[in-house]
């Protein structure tokens, strides 16, 4: 108790001798620790560089769906409704994924499955859902990656073990009905870990390529008009020869952010750019809880910060 007490004086006296801008509001990312086991971990910040652990780094929320019962790369939303909307990779092998809500990231709705791919017999797995709202069309798309056998054979290789994933979407306004499961996007090869943000009057999607063989293992970007597509063609890779996956994204000012997951490292890393073609690594001026993995990074009020603290 002491040592949560003391940590919580020195946050908010960190927040007292911050800019106004930073004072109105803060970050939180969610993540994932491990196989995803033990369930939902959240960091918070108020510069987007320095990142502390809550609840002592303990678990939010403790995963109960699924056979294999994990909470794999978390991505939360806060809804037009004030409500965060969370999804989740719920097993290495299921055709659904997982979804709770919550009004203040502490208290959580009951979880349920979305069964997204049951409707395809063949598929082998639903990676890395998230959730976007479009508020042109007042609903929320979440879209994941998903291997189908025998579709999109001309990427397919034997060093993948059938693995080769497109990225697929529903549409739905309320969580409870869904539209059709349709394909967002093939970018022409083994593509997982899409993370879409709007800027200004188009969709940005961050994406992995895959590729094993030759390996490519780098992040790429694409864009469209609509956040149901369709996309462009997939950019050259903005990260380096250093393997990479789960790209979050947070845009403070006319400045980007792009973390991923050195995964082969065991580390994270970080890029910045103004015009989303340079690129700064920026990874030596960040700091985040230790074993971090794959979740998402939200806006939230100072007051919804000061709840979880």
């Amino acid at each position: 108790m002491i040592r949560r007490l003391f940590f919580t004086i020195a946050f908010f006296a960190s927040l007292a001798s911050a800019s106004f801008a930073q004072k109105k509001a803060a970050y939180v990312f969610s993540y994932f620790k491990g196989n995803g086991e033990d369930g939902l971990h959240l960091a918070c910040s108020y510069d987007g560089l320095s990142w502390k652990a809550l609840k002592g780094d303990s678990s939010f929320l403790k995963p109960v769906i699924s056979k294999d019962k994990l909470m794999r790369d978390p991505c939360i939303i806060k809804g037009k409704d004030g409500v965060f909307h969370m999804v989740w990779t719920v097993s290495w092998t299921a055709k659904g994924i997982g979804y709770a809500s919550s009004k203040d990231l502490i208290n959580w709705s009951e979880q349920k499955y979305i069964p997204v791919m049951e409707h395809e017999e063949g598929a082998r797995n639903t990676w890395a859902p998230e959730v976007t709202y479009d508020k042109k069309n007042k609903q929320y798309m979440i879209y994941w990656a998903t291997t189908i056998p025998g579709r999109f054979t001309e990427t397919q290789i034997k060093a993948d073990v059938g693995l080769n994933h497109r990225i697929y979407y529903v549409t739905t306004k309320d969580f409870e009905t869904f539209s059709t499961t349709k394909l967002l996007y093939d970018p022409g090869f083994n593509s997982i870990d899409a993370t879409i943000v709007k800027d200004g009057k188009r969709w940005v999607m961050f994406l992995k390529d895959e590729t094993r063989e030759p390996a490519q293992k780098n992040l790429k970007i694409a864009y469209a008009a609509n956040l149901t597509g369709p996309y462009s063609k997939a950019s050259e890779p903005f990260t380096d020869n250093v393997w990479a996956e789960g790209p979050t994204t947070l845009k403070m000012g006319d400045k980007w952010i792009v973390y991923y997951d050195k995964y082969t490292s065991h580390k994270y890393g970080a890029l910045s750019s103004t015009d989303l073609k340079s690129w700064t690594d920026i990874s030596d001026k960040i700091s985040l809880p230790k074993g971090i993995r794959h979740g998402s990074i939200l806006r939230v009020s100072k007051k919804e910060l000061a709840r979880l603290l």
